[in-house]
């Protein structure tokens, strides 16, 4: 696929709690950003914004996005499998805390991943995830700001 030569974001939409956050900074950086979930979601009216419904299915959004996604994207996405896909095409990653997974870092998120799955089988630990906070809210803006600067520099 060629590259597009704008910088697009996709948004793994259906349990994310940055979507507004999202949309008023994909409007001042004038980025086409798309919304995908499995279920019909209300999106702002406007040309940038593109709400993609795809089949119920397990992985179906994620499919969608990882064949979307390219060197000059940002996809925003809680789902390690999907942020390591996305990372093998070029992708820049972005969690919604504002944590960003790069080539580097998704060895040890993936690790860290697997490890919590076996000890929530075995019964050995359950985790809660703590309620998202203003500051996680403020981490995201100024990480997707910082992404998107560096994504327009990178482009000159």
């Amino acid at each position: 696929m060629t590259q597009p030569s704008t910088i697009r974001i996709f948004v793994d939409a259906d349990a994310c709690p940055v979507k507004d956050e999202i949309y008023r900074v994909a409007g001042r950086y004038s980025l086409p950003t798309f919304i995908v979930s499995n279920q019909w979601l209300l999106v702002p009216q406007t040309p940038l914004i593109e709400r993609v419904v795809v089949e119920q299915g397990p992985d179906v959004a994620d499919d969608w996005i990882a064949e979307q996604a390219g060197a000059r994207d940002i996809v925003v996405t809680n789902d390690i499998p999907l942020a390591a896909r996305c990372i093998a095409s070029g992708a820049s990653i972005l969690r919604p805390d504002g944590r960003v997974i790069d080539e580097h870092a998704i060895g040890g998120v993936k690790a860290v991943r697997d490890l919590m799955d076996s000890l929530r089988e075995t019964g050995v630990a359950t985790t809660r995830n703590p309620p998202f906070s203003k500051q996680s809210r403020s981490a995201f803006l100024s990480a997707l700001d910082t992404m998107i600067v560096r994504l327009k520099k990178r482009a000159i």
